[in-house]
């Protein structure tokens, strides 16, 4: 995930990386917007999720777990750290993810790097060459320089954390969005986490259920079948889901209607419950 403080290169950062990575190995150069997709580096693919004020990230926040492996800080050179810099960094302190920082606009003139290295040891974010664990990579968001440099260095931190995740588990995924499609019905975005989610599967997020009629990437492609990591389109769903609702694997509409009968009774009985007056 790629956060910051506004104005500082986050959403140029992100569409460099996916016109120098992703487009290239489109046909007729057109990406989906499913709110992630995922780019190879040196034969190894990074999924990024997009927008990083997603509503995914304020769901799973509140339920104490993350969506992200690793974080992208991004800092302006000509700026430095700035309100949302640091509620950024304390995000990953919280949940306890790595952070690497991504010193952007280094095609301007008079840019210090290393006045930012300074700014963020406070936050205990010490450079590898200083001594300390955290990587900063000199980028520039509006030319593409040194995104390779930067999908390298997440490589690398990947390796050290020797991230893994159970292809042969049950299946769990995370709704990244939803939205209705005129004559589709629910179109749902979800990011694989273990095992693998297959067509025809029957599944369950939040207090809706269906069978996967239908999978697709971010090109629109068609799959069979999407393994951890993966982002995806589904259609099949009776309706709607919230971001952040975990989706699993059931054996069928019967199972399906009772956990989500179960989910709808229990929320309306928090509903009922009077809330105690704030002073």
């Amino acid at each position: 995930t790629i956060m910051g403080h506004v104005d500082h290169g986050k959403t140029t950062l992100l569409d460099s990386i996916r016109r120098t990575k992703v487009v290239e190995t489109e046909a007729g150069g057109i990406t989906q917007h499913i709110g992630a997709y995922t780019v190879e580096a040196n034969g190894k693919p990074i999924t990024f999720i997009d927008t990083p004020g997603h509503a995914a990230f304020a769901t799973m926040r509140e339920r104490g777990a993350s969506v992200t492996d690793i974080v992208v800080l991004v800092v302006a050179a000509d700026d430095g750290v700035m309100p949302q810099t640091k509620e950024s960094i304390r995000f990953c302190k919280t949940y306890d993810v790595p952070i690497i920082v991504a010193v952007n606009k280094m095609d301007k003139r008079d840019v210090n790097p290393d006045r930012i290295k300074q700014e963020l040891m406070e936050f205990a974010l010490t450079p590898e060459e200083w001594g300390g664990d955290t990587q900063y990579v000199p980028v520039s968001a509006l030319t593409g320089m040194n995104i390779d440099g930067l999908l390298e260095s997440i490589l690398i931190q990947a390796e050290m954390m020797d991230l893994r995740a159970d292809a042969k588990a049950k299946m769990r995924a995370t709704t990244l969005e939803s939205r209705m499609e005129v004559g589709r019905g629910p179109l749902v975005t979800v990011l694989v986490q273990e095992g693998i989610l297959k067509r025809g599967d029957f599944v369950v997020a939040g207090e809706s259920y269906g069978r996967v009629r239908a999978l697709m990437d971010h090109t629109g492609a068609i799959l069979q079948e999407a393994g951890p990591s993966i982002p995806v389109q589904l259609l099949g769903l009776n309706g709607p889901v919230q971001p952040g609702e975990s989706m699993h694997l059931v054996v069928g509409e019967k199972e399906a209607r009772k956990i989500i009968d179960n989910r709808i009774q229990r929320r309306r009985e928090n509903e009922q419950i009077p809330q105690k007056p704030k002073m």
